[in-house]
């Protein structure tokens, strides 16, 4: 039986983060809409996506600190609240700067919530409760991407773009009464000092990571002096952050230390690769369905429901499976159905039958739903409720630093086919057999996860106690 107060506690921030989770998908089917609207041209409208990613980069590295000094619940309700002041602002942009200029404070509150979700779910509960927990909160995760586009078009068929910020506000609102009554008030917690150093190293390089990777989609791909010159910035402030905080040890900005345990760096690798899957599929299905089979941005979107529909059925049965099976196997389990789901794609051409591709993205959406259960969960495996928000960070970080790098090398695969073998149908395949090789290094990396059941895993973990009852923050 769940513990009660944890399941409150992952109701109330499954409900806020909904609306952040679903936001930069739904924005990304209006940008076409917004140029119009506000005389802008594709250059600068871009950036109302491209911002909004580096605020989030700016600001997850600061989570952990974050909440030593504020508490988990305030520092949720803080963040929650910058949100849904970007969302109103957005809703009143005038011209392009200021819509770009909001959204970095969406990002903002976006960027502290997504880790802090999962570090409060983790304290909040031990042994088999997280997998259960896990498999709850993480629902919006898996179909916000899939969903997203659906839900954005079908706003902009009967309303303006205004309300694709607007539809935050109710969540945002619904999730802030919730977590002022259901989120357990913080114990007493060390505060500990800002590490002024680490952060002038790590918060630049995402920024500059996310920013380069962001631009590989332009002509040139790879070739830019946009993408190098941040890349390799990016790269060496982050080298020099990890030297800094292995010679830091417990005061970094982020410790390291938590990667020491083989359970929380197999999960980050993994969480690594499963964003360049997720994500880089995501670029692929709605242009393969465009491009290649003539349907518009709204088709597209509905056709990939399926997928939706398996990842959103999965999470269920992926909390059970763990208390049953080890963390590995049901990895294991979850990669090879997106291997298996994503293989007819790479043989797909404009002519093949939509009800198959349809079944295979099913079955893809089954894995993907069952695969970010065990890894969310087994992460945290061993560590110390001091050590839970910088697991979180790490783990946040891989997952969206995999998630640009899949988009950028699979955007540039599909160009470069495209031109070399003057095929289109070709370039989709090699591009999807791409995403099928990030599949199988993850299956080899998922047989480093403990072979242990769930239960025993989960039980191995520290104790991570929690306030008791839901004081007001």
């Amino acid at each position: 039986m769940t513990d009660r107060t944890a399941m409150r506690t992952a109701v109330a921030v499954l409900v806020g983060a909904v609306a952040v989770i679903l936001d930069s998908t739904i924005v990304s089917v209006a940008l076409h809409e917004l140029g119009g609207d506000l005389h802008a041209g594709v250059g600068t409208i871009q950036w109302v996506s491209t911002a909004y990613l580096l605020a989030l980069g700016v600001v997850i590295p600061l989570v952990g600190w974050l909440q030593s000094h504020l508490g988990a619940k305030r520092l949720w309700m803080a963040a929650l609240t910058v949100f849904l002041l970007g969302s109103v602002l957005c809703s009143f942009a005038w011209d392009a700067p200021s819509l770009i200029a909001f959204r970095v404070v969406q990002g903002l509150g976006g960027g502290v919530m997504m880790p802090l979700l999962t570090t409060i779910v983790m304290q909040a509960a031990t042994g088999p409760d997280r997998a259960r927990l896990m498999s709850t909160v993480a629902l919006p995760a898996a179909v916000g991407p899939i969903l997203g586009p659906v839900i954005g078009g079908l706003i902009l068929g009967v309303g303006d773009w205004r309300w694709l910020f607007l539809v935050n506000v109710p969540l945002c609102l619904a999730g802030l009464f919730l977590a002022w009554r259901m989120i357990p008030a913080d114990g007493p917690a060390r505060r500990a000092p800002l590490d002024a150093v680490g952060l002038v190293l790590l918060s630049p390089s995402l920024v500059a990571l996310l920013w380069g990777l962001s631009n590989v989609t332009k002509p040139g791909g790879f070739g830019r002096a946009d993408v190098l010159a941040p890349l390799i910035a990016g790269a060496a402030l982050l080298v020099a952050f990890v030297l800094w905080a292995l010679h830091r040890r417990g005061a970094a900005l982020v410790d390291l230390e938590v990667l020491r345990s083989r359970p929380t760096w197999a999960a980050s690798a993994l969480m690594f690769l499963s964003g360049a899957s997720l994500y880089g599929a995501m670029l692929l299905l709605p242009l393969y369905w465009q491009q290649l089979r003539g349907t518009d941005a709204l088709g597209a979107g509905l056709l990939l429901i399926p997928q939706g529909v398996g990842s959103l059925l999965s999470r269920s049965v992926a909390g059970r499976l763990m208390e049953r099976f080890s963390a590995r196997s049901v990895t294991v389990l979850g990669f090879l159905l997106v291997g298996l789901g994503t293989v007819p794609f790479a043989f797909a051409g404009a002519h093949t039958a939509t009800w198959w591709l349809l079944a295979t993205l099913f079955v893809r959406g089954l894995g993907m739903g069952i695969v970010m259960i065990p890894l969310m969960t087994v992460a945290f495996v061993g560590l110390g409720r001091e050590q839970v928000p910088h697991a979180s960070t790490v783990t946040r970080i891989a997952q969206q630093v995999g998630g640009s790098v899949g988009v950028a090398l699979l955007a540039v695969i599909l160009a470069t086919s495209a031109t070399r073998t003057g095929s289109l149908a070709s370039a989709f395949d090699i591009a999807f057999w791409w995403t099928v090789g990030f599949t199988g290094i993850a299956l080899v990396l998922a047989l480093l996860l403990p072979g242990r059941s769930g239960t025993q895993a989960g039980a191995d973990a520290r104790p991570v106690p929690v306030a008791a009852g839901a004081g007001r923050a």
